[in-house]
């Protein structure tokens, strides 16, 4: 039990430190979690989880996959395509039939597979991997409509492609006189409708239920997984592996419910995802069969190439013809198809099971979806991000600023940030507070920030820190406490009061943003400076003029509120307490001019001569 317990710890410690890694290097967590279960299993042999965890492996994989692809379908929101709906529509019922046919030919073809091996891998690798496409998407920075039709294809692609696996599996055993054909049609159409109409009601169900307060907080999130993992189960006793579209269904319905609580249970479900993805894959990948890896020939190589530049982009182009994406979108969608945990996991079930009736190349199935899982994963998930700057289809090359509260310091604000070619964004619901913003050509959204609409209409991921700055301190602290998750907390700043001592008015230290200013000023205080001719200065360092020199020419009162590295990385002293600009920064400050103000310089000469 004690090496159990262990290598359990080793599996945690090992998927979360590559995701810390890949943080870090700023590459794709995927990748790394690859390295790590291939060195922990195959390399080293210290793990064999099928040996180690027995029994119990196979369901255990499988109900963490059933919880993947439900907090997948629980990011899925309707009012996210309705300018996609139609290419969306298009990929999942299209290109998928079309990319199961097209690799089942190269399966049988290149790879040497039989043919009922081909076609169960052939609609295996119809999914794309919600595990690895959401990572790839938060580094990347795609624009809305390419991030949106990429995110939604591979969640519900996933289920529909092991559905398409357990079709293909079922037909070849009704061909051979193991099952009626009769009961497997009845079985086929009572999985889809129970899926489909048992995912919806249970969805609106458990809306319905939170929005009355039959449930109460503390025990909403246990009862979604509760209840993810029964209806998996009841649907799975219908048809194998109908359970996961039922939980994604599920998980649709209630990302299209309004509830108070949705956005605590993504946090929680998005938590509980990382652990188990990362969990997941170093066990797949560690589970993986050397010898089966060593079989594959050159067949596998040709194969593989077939399904990266033959059969996903002839499959995206065909079924995207007249769906209102241009070239550049469909030339992105057609290459990015990163297979993950789902591909692996069902090969792994229909590979064993195919060998155990006799056929041909079953052994080979684990081995197959893992070169194209590995192969995908590395050129995908290090490709992106350079073919979607090539292509134009980033949101933006440089992170910038969205400030929430219009006013003269605000423009100010926005308008340095802009003159430092970085993104920038005045978000106000009063239109008086944001006009004379939009007349200085300072992008502005009109309207609540916190609203469902502004998360449709903002474009986000352009932004890399939040600035608060109302007249309001509480709605600064919501603002600040509603992004931190999305941002993290060292990107989210305020003016005004924030946190401190234990003063009856103070606000608890969890809530709200890092202060901006120190010591605090709130917008009254920065409107007065304003008024008396304090305004933003951007300077830039260099190795004749450094950060003490410039602090020399600054006024007294001037306040270094960032600044701009030459790679564009924003960087707030308010976050970073000993950090200081180097030369070839830009140095954005607050403050009465320096032939204006009396400068610190002054101040050290005043103090000399006394």
């Amino acid at each position: 039990m004690s090496g159990i317990l262990f290598k359990m710890a080793v599996i945690g410690a090992a998927g979360i430190g590559s995701q810390w890694a890949a943080w870090r290097l700023r590459i794709p967590a995927i990748a790394l979690l690859l390295v790590s279960g291939f060195i922990l299993g195959p390399v080293t042999g210290y793990l064999n989880p099928q040996q180690d965890f027995g029994d119990v492996y196979k369901p255990a994989i499988a109900l963490a996959v059933a919880i993947i692809l439900f907090e997948g379908g629980l990011t899925l929101n309707f009012k996210e395509i309705r300018e996609t709906s139609v290419a969306v529509r298009r990929i999942v019922m299209f290109s998928g039939p079309l990319v199961w046919c097209f690799s089942a030919l190269a399966a049988h073809y290149a790879a040497g597979l039989a043919w009922p091996a081909a076609i169960v891998l052939g609609a295996i690798l119809v999914v794309t991997g919600p595990t690895v496409i959401m990572p790839l998407l938060r580094q990347a920075q795609l624009k809305q409509r390419p991030a949106s039709l990429l995110r939604w294809e591979a969640i519900v692609n996933d289920p529909i492609g092991a559905l398409f696996a357990v079709i293909a599996f079922e037909t070849y055993l009704v061909i051979h006189g193991a099952h009626d054909g009769t009961t497997l049609v009845l079985r086929l159409f009572g999985a889809a409708a129970m899926a489909i109409i048992g995912g919806y009601v249970t969805g609106r169900l458990l809306s319905a239920a939170f929005i009355r307060g039959h449930v109460p907080e503390y025990l909403k999130a246990p009862l979604i997984f509760a209840v993810v993992l029964l209806v998996y189960a009841l649907s799975n006793l219908v048809l194998e592996e109908s359970g996961l579209l039922t939980v994604t269904v599920m998980g649709i319905t209630l990302a299209n419910s309004r509830f108070a609580s949705l956005n605590e249970m993504r946090r929680f479900k998005e938590t509980a995802t990382i652990l188990l993805v990362s969990g997941l894959f170093i066990m797949l990948t560690a589970s993986l069969d050397m010898s089966a890896l060593a079989s594959l020939g050159w067949g596998a190589v040709a194969f593989v190439l077939l399904i990266l530049f033959i059969v996903r982009p002839a499959a995206i182009f065909l079924a995207t013809i007249g769906a209102g994406l241009d070239l550049r979108e469909r030339t992105l969608i057609s290459w990015i198809a990163p297979r993950g945990i789902v591909a692996v996991a069902v090969s792994g079930l229909f590979g064993t099971a195919l060998t155990d009736i006799g056929v041909a190349g079953g052994a080979q199935l684990t081995a197959l979806t893992f070169a194209v899982v590995a192969s995908t994963i590395l050129l995908h998930g290090f490709s992106l991000s350079p073919l979607a700057s090539w292509l134009d289809l980033k949101s933006a090359e440089r992170p910038g600023v969205l400030i929430v509260g219009g006013s003269k310091w605000a423009e100010g604000f926005a308008s340095a940030l802009k003159s430092a070619d970085l993104p920038v964004l005045i978000c106000d619901s009063n239109w008086d507070h944001i006009r004379s913003a939009r007349l200085a050509d300072i992008p502005i959204h009109f309207g609540e920030v916190l609203s469902e609409a502004a998360h449709h209409d903002i474009v986000f991921n352009r932004y890399g820190n939040v600035v608060a700055a109302t007249d309001n301190d509480a709605y600064n602290s919501l603002v600040c406490t509603e992004f931190a998750a999305e941002f993290g907390r060292s990107h989210v700043f305020q003016i005004g009061q924030t946190t401190g001592g234990e003063d009856r008015h103070a606000y608890s230290f969890t809530v709200g943003g890092r202060p901006l200013f120190s010591p605090q000023r709130g917008l009254s205080a920065l409107r007065a400076d304003v008024w008396r001719g304090s305004e933003f200065q951007v300077t830039g360092l260099s190795d004749e003029f450094g950060f003490s020199d410039y602090l020399d020419s600054r006024a007294e009162d001037a306040a270094v509120i960032c600044w701009v590295k030459p790679d564009g990385t924003l960087i707030f002293p308010a976050a970073q307490d000993n950090a200081e600009p180097e030369a070839g920064d830009k140095v954005i400050a607050f403050g009465q001019p320096p032939q204006k103000g009396r400068t610190r310089q002054d101040e050290q000469q005043d103090a000399s001569q006394s």
